[in-house]
């Protein structure tokens, strides 16, 4: 580990260590190494679960490789509720392991693995039923702080306290009056999911993990019947290669059963899809100084702050099509809508929502139980030799998963391996982080950005931010925000592409950040420049930088019209509509039915197919909601407070 000190010109030294970057050099690198040798681990599958046994088995000293199909964190773990939490429905379900293991992850994540990336939120509970609904609620409660208090954790999040009908609406404004008849306030965590994955991969880098995305494994390779490695197709090249591997870990959620199905054989793992749709509306459409949570007649939902924005959901349903582009129909929308609405003073409508998303989860199935009652704990399988398989459990455990998995793959090792260490092991941009954040007005002034930036740049790198200054201070125009996306500095597109694995447009305006969901426009007014900031980093050619922003103009237009179909099975057939820039294979072919070649970067343009006509109008059709939206935000807050009052 070296340390180094940031640009000329600001305040320091401060020392930091040195994090892997993952850029377009460093992937080279590693599918080479990847190709070049046996490693005793290869994970396949870069979501939260395979980034946590990457870095759970190189912390133990094994070397390990990791190669995921798409972008890292691109599949669940981007497209989740966004909190760290116990979960006070699986407490309902008298499922108290459960809730006291993620109660202790929570705690952990808070004060000492990642507390640049986690942070603590309050919600409101507001009580709709006089009398046992105060005493039902406050128990389990009270129950859910007495299991945080049992784990030795509770520093930064206070007790719960019971609120009455008046100060309910203290918190709250924006709920109807007669709607509530008090309320209870507790504290979880939120979490910035997609950037907790590539955090989570960059430590495990830098302890000498290889990490490669857009890189899709294919078969197994076997000796008898012993799995000893993968074949795998680089989906940016097309070449196709073999990584080696004492031990395969199959950590890919939802898609379990279609690795099981490689190895030939009855499944040991059942997994079925739920998908949980949630919606985006900006922060002044909801009056309240607090999360809220509400009961509806299958879970519950959430209203949970995100910087300007409010995410609300979810949806819990079952979900047996495209499982890359899980869609959200005008009846999921409707629903979470109508559910927040029943409380709301002044109801919301289709025009308040910026941005929706909805993400599957991969619950371990039984026989015939709604997905909403199938079991959010994991299993460790070794169907054959040489292959482990986790599935099921929830975000907040993902670090308990990867440890019974790496100690799965030890037992395959002989055991000659250590035991977990992860409990002890910051993620990048952790360490230093509280000293930064206390000098986060001296570094405004150092570094002549507003504390507002530097505190936005500090709860997304933590104390990697120095990397991201450096950038501004050799190219001072990197300081300016990204047109269109104002919440976001130029500087921060240029550092996805060449630090932090994003190799294409949706990449950076999905996950690094997330333009695609808190703009009215799901960033296409952001595409064009962002294109051209990657440009440099990625070595793209003017052809590539056009054929990244139209494959994202045809996803969102994709996306919009999905969300006026009614059933899951119009949204599915509209959103397949938009090709992948990068296609995945099945079957030999890609997932368009094309034979298997993948398209380099400066590639064909967009497939002929597509109607630009259809296009074009959904994108007028975006941008008339968006100005009529803006338009009438301020007569909606005087109605707000006219019929509050």
């Amino acid at each position: 580990m070296t340390a180094g000190t940031w640009g000329t010109g600001y305040a320091g030294p401060i020392a930091r260590a040195r994090t892997a970057r993952l850029g377009p050099a460093e992937r080279a690198a590693a599918l080479s190494a990847l190709a070049g040798g046996e490693h005793d681990v290869l994970v396949v599958g870069g979501g939260v679960v395979g980034a946590g046994v990457a870095l759970d088995a190189v912390t133990r000293g094994l070397s390990v490789g990791l190669v995921e199909a798409r972008d890292f964190g691109s599949g669940t773990s981007s497209r989740s509720s966004k909190l760290i939490h116990g979960g006070l429905r699986y407490l309902e379900q008298l499922n108290v392991g459960l809730v006291r293991e993620a109660l202790s992850e929570r705690s952990l994540l808070l004060q000492r693995l990642a507390p640049h990336l986690v942070r603590p939120v309050s919600f409101l509970y507001p009580f709709t039923h006089h009398g046992w609904e105060r005493a039902y609620v406050g128990t389990g409660v009270t129950v859910y702080d007495m299991l945080g208090l049992s784990m030795g954790h509770t520093r930064g999040l206070p007790q719960h306290r019971q609120l009455s009908r008046r100060a309910a609406l203290r918190i709250a404004p924006a709920l109807k009056r007669p709607a509530i008849t008090g309320g209870l306030l507790y504290w979880d965590a939120q979490v910035d999911d997609a950037r907790y994955v590539v955090t989570l991969i960059r430590t495990a880098a830098s302890y000498g993990a290889r990490a490669v995305s857009r890189t899709q494994v294919t078969g197994f390779l076997r000796e008898g019947e012993r799995v000893t490695g993968v074949r795998a197709v680089d989906l940016e090249s097309g070449t196709e290669l073999e990584f080696r591997a004492q031990q395969v870990v199959n950590a890919t959620g939802v898609w379990t059963d279609e690795i099981q199905a490689m190895v030939g054989g009855r499944g040991m793992i059942n997994v079925r899809a739920s998908k949980g749709v949630h919606l985006v509306v900006p922060r002044d459409r909801i009056h309240s100084a607090s999360g809220i949570i509400l009961r509806t007649p299958f879970s519950v939902l959430f209203v949970i702050p995100w910087g300007r924005h409010w995410i609300i959901g979810t949806t819990d349903t079952d979900w047996s099509l495209d499982k890359a582009h899980p869609a959200a129909s005008r009846t999921d929308i409707d629903y979470v809508l109508g559910q927040l609405n029943r409380v709301l003073a002044v109801p919301l409508t289709r025009d308040d929502v910026e941005g929706v998303y909805a993400g599957l989860r991969p619950l371990l199935a039984g026989e015939s139980e709604s997905t909403s009652r199938l079991s959010r704990e994991h299993t460790v399988a070794h169907p054959v030799p040489g292959l482990v398989m986790i599935a099921g459990g929830k975000y907040t455990t993902y670090r308990l998963m990867a440890r019974d998995a790496v100690d799965a793959v030890a037992h395959g090792l002989d055991g000659r391996v250590p035991p977990s260490c992860t409990d002890q092991i910051q993620l990048a941009g952790a360490d230093g982080y509280q000293a930064l954040w206390n000098s986060r007005y001296s570094l405004a002034r150092s570094s002549g950005l507003h504390v507002a930036r530097i505190e936005h740049l500090l709860q997304r790198y933590g104390s990697l931010v120095g990397e991201v200054l450096d950038l501004i201070a050799e190219q001072p125009a990197l300081g300016r925000p990204v047109a269109g996306a104002d919440d976001y500095l130029r500087a921060e597109v240029v550092y996805a592409a060449s630090h932090e694995g994003a190799r294409h447009l949706e990449d950076v305006l999905a996950r690094r950040t997330h333009v695609s969901i808190e703009t009215w426009d799901r960033g296409l007014s952001a595409a064009r420049e962002a294109a051209e900031l990657m440009a440099g980093p990625m070595r793209w050619r003017s052809r590539q930088v056009a054929r990244e922003v139209e494959y994202y103009r045809a996803q969102i237009a994709a996306e919009r019209a999905s969300q006026d179909a009614v059933t899951d099975t119009e949204a599915d057939a509209i959103r397949l509509g938009a090709p992948d820039i990068v296609p995945v294979v099945i079957n030999g072919a890609d997932r368009h039915g094309e034979p298997a070649m993948a398209q380099r970067a400066d590639g064909p343009a967009l497939a002929e197919g597509l109607d630009h006509a259809k296009l074009d109008d959904h994108e007028e059709r975006a941008d008339q909601a968006g100005r009529s939206a803006r338009a009438g935000r301020s007569g909606r807050v005087g109605r707000m407070v006219s019929r509050r009052h």
